[in-house]
């Protein structure tokens, strides 16, 4: 483990409060692979890829990948570069972003097509995250030596092998989309972005260096 960049304050926060969510005993043990899988690499000293795979990349997958690499600087857990992508192409829905910047990432849309591109900052010094709707397989993820981590039943459904994954591994979540044009639309897709940083804090937290 390793110094990485520092988190804005209102992150720190937000995790701090996750860190004490109580984790299911059936939901640690569908996270465990994940937990071995990335201990391999940081026992072996390797880069570490983890693509995560929802149908749309619009909700779930996106979430995952931003508290997934949030996660990694948190603990200083260095070489590791996560991805996010789906079986279709569509658009990063605005109320993830909108969700991820209440929780204090800042967020820049640098792109304002049908498909647009945003930038990602979990800290002043951190490399952006960029945000947008692809592919699984598309040329801006890896073609090797990853884990293909699927966040939704359709695509885990869909997708019984992902080329150039070394291990394919279904963490699922439920969709906020249901909730979508509800007045529970901001509390679901809060309640889902925390169920994922509390879970991805818990396979980081599970290291040892």
């Amino acid at each position: 483990m390793t110094n990485q960049p520092q988190q804005f304050l209102e992150i720190k926060n937000t995790i701090e409060n996750v860190k004490e969510f109580s984790i299911p005993k059936d939901r640690k043990e569908v996270l465990q692979p994940l937990v071995a899988y990335v201990q391999s690499k940081v026992s072996k000293n390797e880069e570490i890829r983890i693509n995560f795979i929802c149908t749309h990349n619009s909700r779930r997958s996106h979430l995952s990948q931003i508290w997934a690499q949030t996660m990694a600087s948190y603990f200083g857990v260095k070489n590791v570069s996560c991805y996010s992508g789906g079986t279709e192409t569509t658009a990063l829905f605005p109320k993830v972003a909108e969700t991820l910047q209440e929780s204090g990432f800042q967020i820049q849309r640098i792109s304002h097509a049908e498909n647009p591109i945003y930038s990602i900052k979990f800290g002043k010094n951190a490399r952006p995250i960029i945000g947008f709707s692809k592919k699984l397989d598309d040329d801006f993820n890896p073609k090797s030596k990853f884990a293909a981590v699927m966040t939704c039943d359709s695509a885990n459904e869909a997708c019984p092998l992902v080329v150039g994954a070394e291990t394919r591994i279904p963490i699922t979540f439920e969709d906020p989309k249901a909730f979508d044009n509800t007045p529970q639309q901001t509390v679901k897709y809060q309640e889902r972005s925390l169920q994922i940083a509390a879970e991805l804090y818990h396979v980081f937290s599970q290291l040892n260096s």
